[in-house]
């Protein structure tokens, strides 16, 4: 298990870098919405070359069927994410911008786990995760202030 730490840190150092790469390219463009979109185009065109260069099956009519609804909005959380973000990285700053995702992303996590909501295990929240979200909202209050 402890061997998949190492991609999720990798996967979320890219975020931060994500960030400032569209933030310039939203204020080269003059929209953040627009350059959102640009993003994902490209990401789009990079991900139709990939399953094409390595011959990804496509799903059958069956399998389309059985996927639950809610879980095909996942582009429409990404396009949330990447504007706001877009938008908010010229006005607060990386630090301060990506310890609040995180801050989000964590808290939402952890009422996921224990609640076990969209298919997940359940993980009950208890004192030491709470001290955890906690602890990382003084974090970013700390980035913030100083």
């Amino acid at each position: 298990m402890k061997i998949l730490w190492l991609p999720a840190l990798l996967a979320g150092a890219i975020l931060p870098l994500q960030a400032v790469i569209n933030g310039r390219l939203s204020k080269e463009l003059g929209n953040p919405v627009l350059a959102s979109l640009v993003s994902f185009l490209v990401g789009t065109v990079c991900l139709v070359l990939y399953c094409v260069a390595t011959r990804a099956a496509l799903p059958n009519a069956q399998t389309l069927a059985r996927i639950p609804a809610w879980a095909w909005i996942g582009g429409l959380t990404g396009a949330f994410y990447m504007v706001g973000v877009v938008s908010l990285v010229p006005r607060l700053g990386v630090s301060v911008t990506m310890g609040l995702v995180i801050a989000g992303q964590i808290t939402l996590s952890a009422l996921l786990d224990h609640f076990g909501l969209f298919g997940v295990e359940a993980h009950p929240l208890n004192a030491g995760r709470a001290c955890g979200i906690v602890l990382l909202a003084a974090g970013v209050f700390l980035v913030k202030r100083f």
